[in-house]
């Protein structure tokens, strides 16, 4: 068999202006449709971070959106601060607010993942950060950037974690499994390929070519690679030993468009396509329309639509040297 090569990813990305352009109400749609990490995500992440020396005192979320990782792991940090770098992103996330272990008010600001908090007053201070968290983010990044900035504001000894999700798979036990499957493939290469830009294709290979502090043109040298964790959940949708997906869900057909409008490619779409939005050609609706009719098909009663769902993942951590 002919070896497969994976060509590295450059190691800055064009500019994202598809959620840089987000209101503040297009920011509350977002959180509406993105469901919440799993708790089972936020202990692995936690555990690995204070066996390895990580303390629980300043918490911060690049790429933050509408709050959801700020809001989801703030609790176990004494101080938490949300940035992204669209400000309807942060009204949307102040809106929702949120509050740290110590029942801090989580800061929500406007800051880019090459700043890092340097553009605030005040600013994020040098080594003052425990954990990094970067959630369905990285993929737009300049990366030579962030991980500077990591490096100047992590703790010695702080941690970096980034992670994301890639393909939506459908659980075996949902009626007419396999050819729902088939429609969302076909939706992917149909209608998202087109209007995929270089982050997108870097966050569906699983950041498996994502540059790495050691891997950038000019390396690091504050990240330890011996400390370098990797871990990957639901690829090629296979289900855990227990026949379930990692952070399995269940959604119904609102769910499925609601999740759906969110995708960036979705958004591209439906710029480019203003006229068809909302539409019974719109391509979320025509996807929630194949979804039903194959239910239906199997026997499952108009109303009663569901699917079992895991995204594939990967999660990626390392330390900041002592």
């Amino acid at each position: 068999m002919a070896e497969t090569l994976i060509t590295p990813a450059p190691t800055s990305v064009p500019r994202e202006n598809t959620f840089r352009k987000y209101t503040a109400e297009q920011g509350k749609v977002y959180a509406k449709g993105r469901p919440v990490y799993d708790n089972c995500l936020y202990d692995i992440i936690i555990d690995h971070h204070k066996s390895t020396g990580g303390k629980l005192d300043i918490l911060l979320d690049i790429g933050t959106g509408p709050g959801t990782v700020a809001r989801g792991l703030g609790p176990r940090f004494k101080q938490v601060i949300g940035l992204d770098p669209a400000a309807g992103m942060i009204a949307a996330a102040r809106s929702f607010g949120g509050v740290s272990g110590n029942s801090e008010p989580i800061r929500f600001d406007v800051s880019t993942a090459e700043e890092l908090g340097s553009n605030l007053s005040p600013a994020v201070a040098d080594s003052s950060v425990d954990l990094v968290t970067a959630a369905t983010a990285a993929h737009w990044f300049d990366m030579p950037g962030f991980w500077a900035a990591a490096a100047r504001v992590l703790k010695p000894g702080g941690t970096v974690a980034i992670w994301s999700g890639s393909s939506m798979y459908i659980h075996p036990s949902v009626p007419n499994h396999e050819h729902i499957q088939g429609v969302l493939n076909e939706f992917r290469n149909q209608h998202l390929v087109p209007y995929m830009i270089q982050g997108n294709h870097i966050g569906e290979t699983l950041y498996e070519n994502l540059p790495l502090p050691w891997t950038v043109e000019n390396p690091i040298r504050e990240f330890d690679q011996s400390t370098f964790y990797r871990k990957e959940w639901n690829k090629d949708g296979i289900v855990d030993k227990d026949g379930e997906f990692f952070h399995q869900l269940t959604w119904n057909m609102d769910d499925v468009e609601n999740m759906m409008i969110t995708v960036s490619p979705v958004t591209r779409w439906r710029e480019a396509h203003p006229e068809l939005v909302g539409t019974d050609r719109d391509v979320v609706k025509m996807l929630r329309k194949q979804i039903e009719t194959l239910l239906h098909e199997a026997g499952i009663e108009k109303g009663k639509e569901t699917i079992t769902t895991g995204w594939s993942g990967a999660l990626l951590m390392v330390k900041k040297t002592n």
